[in-house]
């Protein structure tokens, strides 16, 4: 029997993952990328010959990668360079107020008590013990498993499990929430700070991601190369295992011919022909028609308020002065909820923005380079950039009031030329998302249930990314991708299961 031709539309993590255990399956899978190499919004930019990570740049929950990577008969550890870090982050609100946050969760603990009090301690240690129990209630039915809707988990947790779900507190705000572990304003900010990670408000997104600080103490790492490196071993995995990649190959449509799909065609019109197509850019470009009529109706169309949240970022080589970075280091604004209405109610850039810098030149504690370093400067901003992006002289303004923000808390730059993207760009790169960067924004308890699964009612078409099911973020995509994968697996054994027993069962032809 011929092998079944399968089509990925993407190389993002998700659609990488999904080729990689799929060609390592025995299937004939192409991977059709626009981008000139693999990794979606794991990329890196030129900025004064040196090359500058420009997208995510934090990496956990790395049993996904070592689950993948081991079903394919390799080791992590033997394709990428892993470090682990005892410092997660640098937190300043001044010259004088700085929290470091650690691995270990009493050193961690002590961090906190000097900073803000023994009582906040106390709330951190409480909040550990809930956020563990956050993701172990969630790991299995919902982050590994493939259940998108409440039934289905619940379903899937049984009778048991519903005590657990009920007490993960699924419609709390996260705000509220961390208001019964700390009093601390800042200590508040900092932990709701955890909401963006989904690129969402603290102040709408649920209790539940609280399983964030879990996932961070159960292990960060930095990635030799930076997670661009990341994206492109699994690429070489793949093509190790004989899945094909194009670059520079724009699919134009997904087509359907009766009830299934058949294939795609690029720009040019060159058509493709494929028995299974895993889609792994945005939900909302394919909602909005941007690879076709026959699946359109396998996306989602978001209005700007449902969208997650965009970014300004800077991308820069240069020397700093002042502070001591981290390789993570936040620098937080004076008023958060100010910051987010700015953002999402008035739909604009605000005037104190809080700002991610990662130093991506240190990598262990108290180090730092001799000359100018490589970093990436982040503030969140409105997914408005197909339907108003920021103008120029707004773009100068954040950019302003970002050095500003920096220098009130110690750090000085001098940003010579930076490579700045802002959200008219992010929508150019990844089409029909206005610049969101998390696909639908975690707005309520409901709206984790509302992304779409890896199977879609089109037979053949299924879907892979951080816009779908489990969510947003490396691992998260990752995981999508090993979803779909198994998903059509899962279908095509059923439906060898269903060939043989009508054969089985059938009228004998002899």
């Amino acid at each position: 029997m011929a092998q079944e031709r399968v089509v990925v539309i993407g190389a993002g993590i998700g659609g990488l993952a999904a080729a990689l255990r799929l060609a390592q399956a025995g299937l004939d899978v192409t991977v059709l990328e626009q981008a000139a190499k693999p990794g979606g919004k794991m990329r890196s930019v030129p900025v004064e010959g040196r090359a500058v990570e420009a997208g995510p740049t934090v990496f956990t929950m790395r049993w996904v990668f070592e689950e993948l990577f081991a079903e394919c008969g390799e080791r992590l550890g033997d394709r990428v360079a892993l470090s682990p870090a005892s410092l997660l982050a640098r937190h300043a609100w001044s010259r004088d107020e700085r929290l470091d946050l650690f691995a270990d969760i009493e050193a961690s603990a002590s961090a906190i008590a000097a900073f803000g009090g023994p009582r906040e301690a106390d709330g951190y240690r409480r909040f550990c013990a809930r956020s563990a129990e956050v993701y172990r209630t969630l790991e299995g039915p919902f982050i590994r498993d493939g259940r998108t809707n409440p039934a289905g988990l619940a379903k899937r947790v049984g009778l048991s499990g519903l005590g657990d779900l009920w007490r993960i507190q699924p419609f709390a705000t996260l705000w509220s929430a961390l208001g019964t572990f700390f009093r601390d304003p800042r200590l508040l900010q900092l932990f709701g700070r955890y909401a963006t990670y989904c690129g969402a408000s603290p102040f709408s997104a649920p209790a539940t991601l609280m399983l964030v600080a879990h996932v961070e103490q159960a292990g960060v790492w930095t990635v030799a190369g930076g997670l661009s490196a990341l994206a492109q071993s699994v690429a070489d995995l793949a093509a190790e295992r004989g899945a094909a990649f194009r670059y520079g190959a724009h699919v134009e449509r997904i087509i359907a011919e009766g009830d299934r799909i058949t294939g795609v065609v690029l720009a040019g019109g060159e058509r493709i022909a494929a028995d299974l197509v895993i889609c792994n850019a945005d939900c909302a470009a394919l909602g909005a028609g941007l690879l076709g009529r026959d699946a359109a109706s396998a996306g989602e169309r978001l209005a700007p308020a449902e969208r997650s949240l965009s970014a300004v970022t800077l991308c820069a080589v240069a020397e700093t002065r002042g502070f001591p970075l981290a390789h993570h280091t936040v620098f937080f604004s004076r008023d958060y909820r100010a910051e987010f209405d700015a953002i999402l109610r008035h739909r604009r850039l605000p005037d104190d923005p809080t700002v991610y810098v990662c130093a991506q030149d240190r990598t262990e504690p108290g180090s730092a380079p001799s000359g100018p370093e490589r970093l990436l400067l982040l503030v969140n901003a409105p997914a408005d950039g197909r339907e108003r992006p920021p103008t120029p002289p707004e773009i100068e303004t954040c950019a302003t009031n970002l050095l500003r923000r920096l220098e009130a808390c110690g750090l000085s730059l001098d940003l010579a030329a930076p490579v700045t993207t802002t959200p008219r760009e992010f929508e150019a790169l990844f089409p029909g998302t206005g610049g969101a960067l998390y696909g639908r924004a975690a707005q309520g308890w409901a709206a984790t249930f509302k992304r779409a699964g890896a199977r879609t009612a089109i037979p053949g078409l299924y879907l892979a990314g951080g816009s779908v099911h489990p969510g947003p973020g490396v691992p998260m995509a990752a995981q999508s991708g090993r979803l779909a994968a198994a998903a059509i697996l899962d279908d095509r054994a059923s439906t060898a299961r269903s060939r043989q027993a009508a054969t089985l069962g059938g009228t004998s032809m002899r």
